[in-house]
């Protein structure tokens, strides 16, 4: 029998991908002044990750997977001239599946970025995503 740890470590890392050029964007569009402090902050350690928090990623992991595969489905089948316009529909709906859960973009990001770099953090919110 097949182990659904698997699964949910797929979910992890595509929930985390989705987000990754959106987070980028979003960091790179700010510009620090010259006494602001770098935008690049340390990782988090699993233990500095709340349990509401986790809570709330595995809650939008989960709706923003659901939002990639409805909208992998409508942009396969779309003519050409509307697969742009259905990818920023889908950026969106999954921005609000995110934020929804109360977490900023950034937040997310993080807490998965982390979660693929940290067992124990993932293992956490794989039991969350269970």
């Amino acid at each position: 029998m097949r182990s659904t740890t698997g699964l949910y470590a797929a979910t992890l890392v595509a929930a985390a991908m989705m987000f990754a050029p959106i987070a980028n964007a979003q960091t790179s569009a700010q510009t620090p002044s010259p006494a602001a402090p770098s935008t690049s902050a340390p990782v988090p350690s699993s233990a500095d990750i709340p349990d509401k928090k986790l809570d709330a990623a595995a809650a939008a992991a989960r709706r923003v997977v659901a939002v990639g595969d409805e909208y992998d489905k409508k942009i396969a089948q779309a003519p050409p001239a509307d697969k742009q316009r259905l990818t920023g529909e889908a950026k969106q709906a999954a921005i609000k599946a995110v934020s929804d859960e109360g977490l900023s973009i950034d937040e997310y990001a993080t807490i998965m970025r982390t979660a693929q770099n940290d067992p124990a953090l993932r293992d956490r919110l794989i039991r969350r995503l269970k």
